[in-house]
């Protein structure tokens, strides 16, 4: 198995001061997929995904299925009978080899599957050779299920722009879930989600976002990547139209406590700058529930 922490984790773990309750939840990273995370796994109708595109930028986005769409084949493998579609910017990169972070949630029960490793194209979707399996804790997971009813229209094109567009600012005010893709030096990706109360992500311009680190298992898996590779993917899904806004950039931690005093909740900020940003409207056929906001939520500003 991959060593539990590389270089920029042990960095901001060692900044942050949780060198020794990192260590002891490292115990929680498996190469093989529990027999729990089978169970999950199957149910599952979405799955994010972080990975580079073909010019290197790092990206994530949601494949969608029936249940039984992401199936373990075996101790670290698994089948996902879906890829992304034309216009999305994982498209293309995801019909050869490519180093991938997974992250599979069920917003009704507050739980997620964390997973990085290979993923090859395969017929009818792609096998993910796994090297890291662990489970997170539920905070900060907006309590949502999917509407019975599943929408049969097809996507928009998708609209690229440099910088945040007035939907897009749109977006971001109302937005409690959103997932980032981050990658070690050596390519190794990871995708992990962050959520809060609507606000907690704030637009300071059409190319800056910042956002607050609260409290959370001590791994620092996206702030440790962040140390050592500021290339950066956000995807922003709209739960109710399921619309996907894709962005890409760069991000830095900004350590001061004395710049996140002001905010609830935040032990330290992160500055995220928007590079380019890609927005499909229906990308995703499902739909969901208003949310239950988690208990764990600080008041935003």
């Amino acid at each position: 198995m991959k060593r539990p922490y590389h270089h920029g984790e042990l960095i901001a773990q060692r900044k942050a001061g949780v060198l020794e309750q990192a260590a002891h939840v490292a115990a929680v990273i498996k190469d093989e997929v529990p027999p729990a995370a089978i169970t999950f796994l199957a149910a599952q109708p979405m799955l994010v995904i972080g990975a580079a595109d073909t010019n290197g930028d790092l990206w994530a986005t949601m494949l969608t299925g029936n249940r039984g769409f992401i199936t373990v084949t075996g101790p670290s493998t698994l089948q996902v009978s879906a890829t992304p579609a034309v216009g999305d910017p994982l498209h293309v990169a995801l019909g050869c080899p490519q180093l991938v972070g997974l992250i599979a949630i069920e917003p009704g029960t507050r739980r997620r599957v964390r997973m990085n490793g290979t993923a090859y194209p395969a017929p009818g979707g792609l096998r993910v050779e796994l090297a890291q399996v662990y489970a997170n804790c539920p905070k900060y997971i907006q309590k949502r299920v999917p509407t019975p009813a599943h929408t049969t229209a097809s996507p928009s094109a998708a609209l690229v722009s440099s910088g945040l567009t007035t939907a897009d600012l749109e977006t971001i005010q109302k937005t409690d879930t959103f997932f980032v893709a981050t990658a070690d030096l050596d390519g190794h990706a990871d995708a992990s989600h962050r959520g809060g109360n609507p606000g907690f992500l704030r637009a300071k311009g059409t190319h800056h976002l910042q956002w607050p680190d609260y409290a959370g298992n001590s791994m620092f898996n996206t702030l440790g990547n962040l140390e050592t590779n500021p290339h950066a993917g956000l995807l922003l899904p709209d739960w109710a139209s399921g619309t996907l806004l894709h962005l890409t950039g760069t991000a830095r931690v900004d350590w001061d406590t004395a710049h996140a005093a002001p905010v609830p909740g935040a032990q330290r900020l992160v500055n995220f700058t928007v590079e380019r940003s890609v927005r499909i409207e229906g990308a995703s056929p499902l739909r969901w529930t208003d949310p239950e906001y988690s208990r764990f939520n600080p008041s935003p500003l």
